[in-house]
């Protein structure tokens, strides 16, 4: 009876305590997740209040509020849903996460953390939060297409996350950091996977379907969240985390085609014991354990805040996005959250990293929930500053590869194509991988076997390293020749099928603009498979290697593409010389028929439109930079006709006047929103 009426006491406490300062940061308009991590504060040791709760009994609560919150999110994860969103969201999360891996372990080197710290703290960071950015995007408005956009990242992060969940667990528990223990923990880890997913596949969704024919909701909550459990129960037997059995569990019953009905029925309990779980959090922060560390948090929150933004827009531009949407997305997903507490929980819980990674974590959660809501109200006009800002021949490039990977999605692929596409992408998987295998065993090389041979040889540590480090490079210098061959073969490929080659002999119109695709699909490729191999061989490799080796890269690579931009520059403003001459000849013929003959004429500028300002325009007046058309649908005005004058590839500080034609370029929506901006006197 004295236990019952303990846990009803912590119990009470907890979400009396949470109730009252979420409704306090709800009238602040703050997260409610601030709020939930001040009653944790407030109830925890470090703070003298006198209300107190048991922290066992509240960590208790928090493992069940863990398990609800990945199951929940799991029901959103049908094999269906992510073969959807995986040719988009999955280039920008393999950048994204790999940059912030990347970043978070060179930044605790920095700061002379342990390598096991500096893993966890390149996982803490390069993880964002559903939970935080959905809340912050509902309440700001946010546009429909943004939201889902961000969505369809975060979907794909939260996979990952949680094999790295599972790959961090073993490293927690004492397992040593080695080319032999990574191998036999990604086996043991996908071979665990494929046994509970193959067996709960067989089991779950034939079982709920046949829950479903008693059309009753009860029998179905109860049984879907039994499952739940059990799969969380049987990933902690195997020595995983219960988060990994939860999530799998919300996938295959999505899979069962009931998760929207299992979804609105457990919301109300994940979100009580998501708030406990919150509040448990908020127990273990130690104010002046945060004094001490307030350099390591200032310099995380930068890495956060700067690497999330930049990598998400780069990632999310690659993959086709408008340069605006990009640079919004990266704002909007600038913050960590649960899944960050629970690898810090993981690294602390078995003592082999230090408390203090757990109390840095908090506070950069708490400091990026706060800043969270104003970068997303903020990501739309610096998104059109930046644009605006921008040299002309990047202009030109952002506005025109979009439409080029649109004309690529929408068109049909020779079959050949693609299965000489997939043969490249498998032989860049294979290369990379035995890449990745000749640096880790060089670099442990080199550890483990100078000290012995200067035993049995007269020759220095140093001759020894630059021996073995000479044998590695003869090992790995054939692979990295693959991979520069077949991303150059991939990227001519694809580039070749978005802009068509002419036949051999005849005048090549669509040479610069398929050539600066083909260079920025390389590069593309080229960073997809670079900041994973930066992000996995950096705890192997000396400090200093990997950030140097990247900067020099960037340099050369950026030096090349800017010449192929000025190029490609140059080719669109001959394109909108045709263009004018063309309308100013064919008067009498469809503007349809006139831009489609200019189109095959100039190839790789899409098909251009023309739109014709009339007095009541509320264009009239205004300069092209006020209008701000590119930055806020992405597409391009590359010619004004007035009269008999022609303003090829405006500046920006044109005057828009009644009579004019604006010729415009971009992907078919953008053009069609530009015009509705034009004449529908919706101009912002």
């Amino acid at each position: 009876m004295s236990d019952l009426s303990s846990f009803l006491s912590d119990l009470t406490i907890v979400l009396c305590v949470a109730a009252f300062t979420t409704i306090l940061f709800h009238w602040l308009k703050q997260p409610p997740v601030l709020g939930y991590l001040l009653a944790g504060l407030i109830l925890g040791p470090h703070v003298s209040v006198p209300l107190i709760a048991h922290e066992e009994t509240v960590k208790t609560l928090a493992q069940l509020g863990v398990i609800l919150v990945m199951f929940s999110i799991g029901l959103k994860f049908s094999l269906r849903r992510l073969f959807r969103v995986l040719p988009t969201a999955g280039v920008t999360c393999v950048i994204e996460m790999s940059v912030m891996i990347w970043l978070g372990y060179t930044a605790a080197q920095f700061m002379g953390w342990s390598p096991l710290a500096s893993i966890f703290t390149g996982a803490i960071v390069a993880v964002s939060s559903t939970m935080i950015a959905s809340k912050a995007l509902t309440e700001n408005n946010a546009d429909e297409k943004l939201t889902r956009m961000v969505f369809s990242i975060l979907v794909v992060q939260d996979l990952v996350a949680v094999l790295l969940v599972a790959i961090l667990t073993p490293l927690a528990q004492g397992s040593q950091l080695s080319l032999t223990g990574l191998m036999i923990t990604s086996g043991s880890l996908f071979g665990f996977l494929g046994l509970l997913f193959g067996v709960g596949y067989l089991i779950i969704p034939f079982v709920l379907k046949q829950v479903m024919r008693f059309q009753n909701k009860e029998i179905l909550v109860v049984t879907a969240v039994g499952f739940c459990f059990a799969m969380a129960l049987l990933a902690q037997r195997g020595g995983y985390s219960v988060a990994l059995g939860a999530f799998l569990a919300g996938m295959l019953v999505a899979e069962s085609g009931v998760s929207a009905q299992v979804e609105q029925l457990t919301n109300p309990l994940r979100d009580i014991f998501a708030a406990v779980f919150f509040v448990a959090v908020g127990m273990l922060v130690n104010p002046a354990a945060l004094q001490s560390h307030w350099g390591a948090i200032l310099v995380l929150t930068a890495v956060i805040i700067a690497g999330q933004t930049v990598s998400v827009a780069f990632g999310s531009f690659l993959s086709g996005r408008p340069l605006n949407s990009a640079i919004q997305a990266g704002m909007s997903l600038a913050q960590i959250g649960e899944f960050s507490y629970i690898i810090a929980q993981i690294g602390v819980s078995q003592g082999h990293v230090g408390s203090y990674l757990y109390d840095v974590t908090v506070a950069l959660s708490v400091v990026t929930a706060f800043t969270t809501p104003w970068f997303i109200r903020l990501s739309g006009p610096f998104a059109e500053f930046l644009d605006s800002r921008l040299p002309k021949p990047l202009q030109t490039f952002s506005a025109l590869y979009a439409s080029w990977l649109e004309g690529l999605r929408q068109g049909s692929v020779e079959q050949s194509l693609t299965k000489r596409a997939r043969k490249l992408i498998g032989f860049l998987v294979m290369d990379t991988f035995c890449l990745i295998l000749v640096i880790i065993t060089t670099t442990a090389s080199i550890k483990k076997w100078i000290p012995q041979l200067q035993h049995y040889f007269y020759f220095t540590s140093l001759d020894w390293r630059v021996l073995l480090m000479t044998v590695g490079a003869m090992f790995a210098l054939p692979f990295l020749a693959s991979i520069l061959k077949c991303a150059k073969v991939l990227g001519g490929l694809v580039a070749s099928s978005a802009i068509p080659l002419v036949a051999p002999g005849a005048l090549d119109l669509g040479l610069a603009p398929r050539k600066v695709l083909t260079l920025t699909l390389q590069i593309g490729i080229l960073f997809a498979i670079g900041f994973p191999l930066l992000a996995l061989t950096q705890p192997f490799l000396p400090f200093g290697y990997s950030p140097a080796l990247f900067a020099v890269a960037l340099a050369v690579l950026g030096g090349i593409f800017w010449k192929s931009a000025v190029n490609l520059h140059e080719h669109v403003q001959a394109g909108a010389q045709m263009v004018t001459q063309a309308l100013s000849r064919h008067v009498n013929e469809s503007q349809e028929e006139v831009m489609e003959h200019v189109s095959q004429m100039v190839p790789g500028i899409g098909v251009p439109q023309s739109v014709s300002i009339d007095p009541n325009c509320p264009a009239v007046g205004k300069t092209l930079g006020e209008l701000n058309i590119r930055s806020q649908v992405g597409a391009s005005v590359i010619a004004i006709m007035r009269n008999q004058e022609r303003l090829l590839m405006p500046s920006g500080k044109e005057i828009v006047q009644a009579g004019d034609k604006l010729v415009l370029v971009g992907t078919h929506q953008a053009v069609r929103q530009a015009k509705e901006l034009l004449l529908k006197n919706i101009i912002s």
